[in-house]
């Protein structure tokens, strides 16, 4: 059982999380367009902010593993997002925003895998699924109700409040975090510490290997399909547009906080692989309904698909990535892998889907995806093996 103060604690922890990340993104790009940035600008420094985070998914892994209080690792990186946010919105001019997007960058590649790492160390080697669900289904309330802050300060105080907000809820976000104490950690059977794990037996994991291309498969099929579904709402409903493309990202983050914590007791009940089949069929079936919706409310229905997805591969990832460290550790190394993976499937998503459809057509692009939706759906079928532990393993490091 874990305790009530851990597990308020890493609620509380991962909803302000989120809800402050929920400032970077769309609202700093409404914030410069507000200082008259061109679209050149905006793009180059949101870029900057993406290569970086990209290219430190592996070094700030390793970083987070090197570091012997994860708890210490993500102060460190929320300091680093609050001092992101108060750089933007101080001084909007180019050269702070490229230093503040490319701190920001690094800053969440350590923050995401140190809170999973933290989560290890709090809670009972079988609680670890279902607690990975419910960190996610929180998260995902906080993105959301962030989303509704921000955007409700953005419209009545300034385009520049939702950045300043930003920064404030990284006080209760660090306060949130000093109260989860790393002793009061719920003990396990392990007599020592076993010595790390050597890279060369992570990187040569095949079933380390396999996953990754799932990952890089799933984003592939994934991160387009928001994005050309925008573009096709904007064609046929004109000025209402924003309404059901706020309803597109708003039901599925619905969907995510529900079902996240169901999918983390489905993980420790059935095991990994049926949970991944269930969330990467989404893909294809979504692409599908995406290509012949012919009204608003069934794009957003297709939509809703995206919840089932991401809360299957958002606590299925740090669970797997667990799995697979054992006790040898390399669990932040593992993450920082995983999230290359997704960066590099994200890259080529937008790039394949944006040629085939200026090229074709935007069904032809749905297609597309759907196409690989199908793949990732096989591959995981045919190649990823189980890897849920044994009853008694221990804690990865």
């Amino acid at each position: 059982m874990i305790p009530l103060r851990i597990r308020r604690g890493l609620d509380w922890l991962n909803f302000f999380v989120a809800d402050l990340q929920t400032g970077f993104g769309p609202f700093i790009a409404v914030y410069l367009t507000s200082h008259k940035w061109t679209q050149l600008d905006i793009g180059l420094a949101l870029s900057v902010g993406s290569a970086v985070s990209m290219a430190a998914q592996v070094p700030a892994g390793v970083l987070v593993d090197a570091m012997a209080s994860k708890r210490l690792a993500a102060s460190v990186a929320l300091a680093a997002i609050g001092a992101s946010a108060t750089l933007i919105a101080a001084s909007p001019m180019l050269l702070p925003v490229l230093l503040a997007q490319a701190l920001h960058g690094f800053a969440s590649c350590m923050l995401n895998p140190a809170i999973a790492a933290l989560t290890l160390g709090l809670v009972a080697r079988t609680a670890v699924a279902e607690r990975l669900g419910r960190n996610a289904g929180f998260a995902a309330a906080g993105a959301a109700v962030g989303a509704a802050l921000m955007g409700a300060a953005g419209t009545w105080v300034s385009n520049r409040s939702a950045l300043w907000l930003a920064a404030i809820l990284c006080v209760p976000a660090l306060l949130t975090l000093r109260h989860l104490n790393p002793g009061q950690a719920v003990p396990t059977a392990e007599a020592g510490r076993p010595p790390r794990e050597p890279w060369r037996g992570v990187l040569s994991d095949p079933r380390l290997l396999v996953y990754l291309a799932c990952a890089v498969l799933f984003h592939l099929a994934n991160a387009a399909m928001l994005p050309l579904a925008a573009i096709e709402v904007t064609k046929r409903v004109g000025n209402s547009a924003s309404l059901v493309i706020a309803a597109c990202i708003l039901v599925p983050q619905v969907m995510v906080a529900l079902l996240s914590p169901r999918v983390g007791r489905w993980a420790g009940r059935w095991g990994r692989r049926p949970v991944l089949l269930l969330g990467f069929a989404a893909l294809p079936a979504r692409a599908l309904m995406l290509a012949w919706a012919d009204h608003p409310g069934m794009i957003v229905l297709a939509q809703s698909l995206d919840g089932l997805g991401a809360a299957a591969f958002g606590v299925m990832t740090p669970l797997i990535a667990a799995d697979l460290s054992g006790p040898g550790g390399r669990f932040n190394l593992r993450m920082g892998l995983f999230g290359l993976a997704v960066g590099l499937g994200a890259t080529l998503s937008t790039t394949l889907a944006g040629w085939v459809a200026s090229t074709y057509t935007s069904d032809a692009a749905f297609l597309t995806l759907a196409a690989a939706g199908m793949v990732a759906l096989l591959a995981v079928a045919l190649a990823m093996p189980e890897t849920r532990p044994l009853q008694g393993a221990t804690s990865p490091a």
